[in-house]
């Protein structure tokens, strides 16, 4: 799971790094959608936050897994371990 996540991280990373190359990339499945608006879209989703959760977006993850369980929408309780900054979900 280490070696996943760390793959992960240096390709997000390198998206960040190297914006325009990986957006450019990216627009070939954007379905015509403007780059500028593809842009902001990507931004939304590929930045800082996505290469580190921080403490604020660990508890996060684990209260919106813990609220869905007792709304019953996850029918097993969710544990969330961190591996490196990824989570990983199980249920007992």
């Amino acid at each position: 799971m280490a070696d996943c996540c760390k793959a992960l991280r240096d390709s997000i990373q390198y998206a960040l790094d190297n914006r325009e190359e990986a957006l450019q990339y990216a627009m070939q499945f954007a379905r015509d959608l403007d780059p500028q608006l593809a842009d902001k879209f990507v931004g939304m989703y590929v930045n800082e936050r996505t290469l580190d959760y921080g403490k604020d977006g660990r508890e996060a993850i684990g209260r919106l897994l813990e609220m869905g369980h007792e709304a019953g929408i996850i029918p097993n309780k969710p544990n969330v371990e961190f591996v490196g900054d990824a989570a990983a979900v199980s249920t007992t």
